[in-house]
C-alpha cells in the first residue's frame, strides 16, 4: 500500500468502525461466546471472514444485484426475524432458569457447530448486514474509484480489530460476570434486543 493510499485505508477503518460497533445480534453473541470462553476463536473468525466477503462484495459491485433483486432482502428479513426471535426466546429461558449457565466457568452446552451456525444465521440472515456492508460501504467504497480496494480493505481491518477485542477482551469482565444476577442481567437484555430487531425488521 503507497502512502499516498493510506487516508483511503483509513477511510475504510472509520468507516467500517462507525457500522460494527453497536448494540446487535451478532455483537451480543460474540460478547456472550467470550464471557463463556467457549469457542471463541472459531466465532471471531467466522464473523471476520463473513464481514470481508460482503465488504469486498460490495466494492466488486454486488450491490447493484441486491438493488435490482429486493426479495433478497425480504426472504433474509422474515427468516432473520424468525431466528431472532426464536433466540430471544432462549436467551429469556436462560434468565427464567434455575440452571442455566450463570457461571464464566461453566459451559453453555452448545457445541461448536452449533455456536458457528448460530453465529452465521445472525450475520447472514439479517438484511442490516447487507445494508450496511454490501450497499454503504460498497457505495462509499466505490467513491474512491481504484482504490476502492484499500478502502475495503480498511473496513475489513475494523471488523477484525472489533471482534477480537469483542471476544477475547470479554474476558477481563469475568470478575463481573461471576455472579449469576449479572449473567441474567445480560441474557435479558440479549432477549429484549433480539426482540426489537426482530420487530423492527418486520415493521419495515
Amino acid at each position: 500500500m503507497l502512502l499516498s493510499e493510506f487516508p483511503v485505508f483509513l477511510a475504510g477503518l472509520g468507516a467500517g468502525l462507525s457500522l460494527i460497533i453497536a448494540i446487535g445480534a451478532q455483537n451480543a453473541f460474540v460478547l456472550r461466546q467470550g464471557l463463556l470462553r467457549e469457542h471463541v476463536a472459531a466465532v471471531v473468525v467466522l464473523c471476520m471472514v463473513s464481514d470481508a466477503v460482503l465488504i469486498f462484495a460490495g466494492i466488486s459491485g454486488i450491490g447493484a444485484i441486491i438493488t435490482a433483486a429486493p426479495w433478497i432482502l425480504q426472504v433474509a428479513k422474515w427468516a432473520g426475524a424468525a431466528f431472532l426471535l426464536f433466540y430471544a426466546f432462549t436467551a429469556a429461558r436462560r434468565v427464567l432458569s434455575k440452571n442455566g449457565a450463570l457461571s464464566t466457568a461453566g459451559s453453555s452446552g452448545g457445541g461448536l457447530w452449533a455456536a458457528l451456525g448460530t453465529v452465521a444465521a445472525l450475520t447472514w440472515l439479517n438484511p442490516h448486514v447487507y445494508l450496511d456492508t454490501v450497499l454503504l460501504l460498497g457505495s462509499l467504497g466505490a467513491a474512491h474509484g481504484d482504490a476502492r480496494w484499500i478502502f475495503g480493505a480498511g473496513a475489513a481491518v475494523a471488523s477484525v480489530l472489533w471482534f477480537t477485542l469483542l471476544g477475547f477482551g470479554a474476558k477481563f469482565l469475568a470478575p463481573v460476570f461471576s455472579k449469576p444476577r449479572a449473567w441474567r442481567i445480560l441474557d435479558g437484555a440479549i432477549a429484549v434486543t433480539m426482540v426489537l430487531i426482530a420487530l423492527q425488521l418486520l415493521v419495515k
